[in-house]
Formats: structure tokens, sequence, C-alpha cells
């Protein structure tokens, strides 16, 4: 999911933005074969778009929403005055965040399908989902209390695994797997898989040459960015390093690529994107190191990142994302990190670039 904060960097005019969005339970044509759904979301996004690509003799899906019984109604919906009585063929889940994978195991199970994904999202849902594998909010608040957020702040605060059992009541038993680089026949056209890391382990965005159009999924937003967080499965990740290293990827596409991102509307203007994504974590980055001039622990940082602080579910990833800025100086040596008294994480700026940080 994505934080929900306005990026300065990237005015919304220096986009060219050609569609608008259709009402719920009805569809826009995009370009030849893909149409675009929008589906409710009950938090802050308020939507997620889906995509259909016609198949052949059925459809294709691209994510699936989020599991409430409003979002089920609207299916139900498209079932009956979209697809034509066409059967869907496959479901593509972009990633394993509640909002893109919520409904993939009733879709599956209606159309007699397993999704296709890639394999570390799927194995991450499961373990979102049974609540394993550090993605229990007892994990989160230890690993948060590491980094300075006194116990008192979780009050009130929905268990993650509560958050995503809520959007995904069942998940898949079994998937197809995506590959990064592989191309898929969709329509008598290929869309190519470019893998993107840092939102989550392993982001399947799709690319149709053919049609110049980008489905770029949490990749790539054009009004908010997309929250790269350190969870407490891989406390020492840089996935800051990842993204930006996935927008690169991204940035070779044409100019022209028409980009179909999961929130907001459809866009062009890719590389200018890019360019205002980078600016922003940029400007992270130097209020990071202008903080941590004194020792400070991400809850400290966090107010002065993000510009207000956090008492509902989104604290959790505004210190994910907060960590994940501290991490990711560290690796690079600009921070050096140690335990205060209270066994708690400080970062410190390096004075001398030449110094490299002990782990």
């Amino acid at each position: 999911m994505s934080s929900p904060e306005k990026l300065a960097v990237v005015h919304p005019a220096q986009l060219e933005y050609p569609l608008e969005a259709p009402q719920p339970g009805s569809v826009t044509p995009v370009a030849h074969g893909i149409y675009w759904l929008r589906m409710p979301l009950p938090f802050a996004l308020e939507h997620i778009n889906l995509w259909l690509l016609a198949d052949h003799s059925g459809w294709t899906l691209v994510d699936c929403g989020y599991a409430t019984s409003r979002v089920r109604a609207l299916w139900e919906q498209v079932f009956e005055r979209v697809l034509a009585g066409r059967p869907v063929a496959r479901i593509i889940v972009t990633h394993c965040h509640p909002d893109h994978i919520g409904l993939a195991a009733w879709l599956g199970e209606r159309f007699g399908l397993q999704p296709w994904m890639t394999e570390p999202e799927y194995l991450l849902a499961h373990a979102a989902y049974h609540r394993t594998g550090g993605t229990s909010l007892g994990d989160l608040q230890a690993f948060y209390s590491r980094h300075g957020l006194e116990p008192a702040r979780f009050d009130g605060i929905s268990s993650p695994e509560d958050h995503y059992r809520r959007g995904v009541p069942q998940v898949p038993q079994a998937f197809n797997r995506l590959r990064d680089g592989e191309a898929i026949e969709i329509g008598g056209n290929a869309w190519r898989v470019i893998v993107g890391r840092g939102h989550s382990p392993e982001h399947a965005s799709l690319y149709c040459e053919d049609l110049n159009v980008l489905i770029s999924g949490d990749m790539v937003l054009p009004r908010v960015s997309t929250n790269v967080s350190v969870w407490p499965m891989e406390p020492e990740a840089d996935p800051l390093k990842q993204y930006l290293g996935s927008l690169e990827r991204l940035r070779v596409l044409p100019p022209t690529t028409l980009v179909l991102p999961s929130h907001g509307l459809p866009f062009r203007g890719l590389q200018r994107r890019i360019a205002g994504l980078e600016a922003h974590h940029a400007d992270r980055l130097e209020r990071a190191l202008e903080v941590c001039r004194e020792p400070r622990t991400a809850a400290e940082l966090l107010p002065r990142l993000f510009g207000r602080d956090y008492k509902d579910y989104q604290l959790l990833f505004a210190m994910g994302e907060t960590i994940a800025h501290l991490n990711h100086l560290m690796h690079a040596a600009r921070l050096e990190r140690s335990a205060d008294g209270s066994g708690s994480y400080r970062f410190t700026r390096i004075p001398s670039p030449g110094r490299r940080h002990s782990p």
C-alpha cells in the first residue's frame, strides 16, 4: 500500500492524463483490447485500478481488489454487463498487498483458475495471512521499539494480520509462476514481465511494446509516492536502493508510454515522474542527514520526514519508510548506527566520507 502524502516534486500539470476514470462497476477503454476498472477501497487511497485484457475468446484480469461485499457486488455487475459471456481465462496478481490479491481466491474459485504471480509474492501472502515470518503486530512492536517507538503508540492500532485478513479472507492454495523478463501472450500481444523491488519482494509490472502500454501497478504512481519500507523479517534490508534501481529499469521505456497505475489516473510522462520520485527520495535523504547531525532514532526522525506524526495505522508504514531511508544512508556509509542505554538504535551523520560503518 502506498503512503498517503502528496508530492510537490512533480506537479500534475507536467504529466499528461488522457483518460477519465470509469464509474464503479463499469469500464473505460484504454487501448486496443484493454479496459479500465476502478474498485473502492476502505482506506485513504479510496480506490484501486484493475485491468481487463481481451484474450482471444476470454479475458485476462490484472489484480483483484480488496475483499468487501461492495467490491464483490461490483464484480458481479462486471461479469454480467462487461464480460459479455466470455470467460476469464487468466488472473494476474502484480503483488501480495490486500488491494491487489484480496479477491484472487474468490475469483479463482469462480472461474476454476490459479493466479499468476511471482513466487516471493505468493509466499509472502501466505506468511501474512498465517501470521508467520515476522508479519505479526508483536514482531512490528519489537522491531519498532528497537527504533525508538514507544509501545503506547500502538494503542488503538489494529494488528497488520487483522488488516490483511480483512482484505484477503482467503489466499490461493496454488499459483502459476511469473518470472522476470518472460513474455506472456494475451490477445495476440506479448506482455513482458518487469519485476520491481522495494515496495514488495518481486512486484510484477507488465509492458506491451506493440501497444506501448505499461501496467505499472504500485511501482510508479502519478500523485503519491509508493511506500518503501523495512519490515521485521529483514531488518537490515535496503529497499530504497532496490526501489530506485527498479525505477531505472522502467526509465528506458519510450517517453510516449501510456502508464496504467494502480492508483490515480493513467498518464504519459514516465521519465518525468521517475525523476520526481527520485528527487522526492533525495530530499528525504538530505533531511535525514541534517536531522541526524545529532544521534536520532527513527521515531524521532519520522515527523521531520513526513511533516507530521501519525496516530493511526499509517504509523506502521511511516515508520517502515523512515527506517528504509536510515538503512539506505547507513549502507552508503553516510550514517552510523549505535544503540543507546535503552537498547534503541540511534543514527548519526558520519562527518568524514572515508569513514565506514561497522555492522
